[in-house]
């Protein structure tokens, strides 16, 4: 694979990577968001899927986003009796959204990031010293 497929193959990574820790953020922001009216769903976390793309002017596998998802994964239910989405019992509907998993996550897109970003510049730094060597 020459460099310049390298450094595209390494900008999808990160173009997908991206998309995967914004979806993370808004994941964060919405951890307490709560429905409004008794019975109403809260804020479901979403989840990214990739995908492999065979990218024919280079020759080879890319990654894409596939799909945002919705996770189905049960709430939760708090103990909030003065919150109007409180039921009969005093409970409300929680997010399905575990803080910790999500900065884990978080971590993993940033990681995956940043490799992709250090192929890059360890490939603009060979082809840079290749000219280098040819002006010589």
């Amino acid at each position: 694979m020459d460099l310049q497929k390298a450094m595209r193959v390494s900008a999808s990574g990160m173009a997908a990577q991206s998309t995967r820790m914004r979806v993370i953020a808004e994941n964060l922001a919405n951890s307490d968001s709560l429905g409004e009216t008794p019975g109403a769903e809260p804020y479901r976390r979403k989840t990214v899927s990739f995908r492999n793309v065979l990218d024919r002017q280079l020759g080879t596998d890319t990654v894409r986003t596939s799909r945002i998802g919705t996770d189905k994964s049960a709430l939760t239910r708090r103990y909030e009796p003065n919150h109007p989405a409180a039921d009969g019992e005093g409970y409300v509907l929680a997010p399905n959204v575990n803080n910790l998993i999500e900065a884990m996550d978080m971590r993993q897109a940033q990681r995956s990031y940043d490799a992709n970003i250090n192929v890059i510049e360890t490939s603009k730094s060979m082809i840079t010293r290749t000219i280098d060597l040819l002006r010589s």
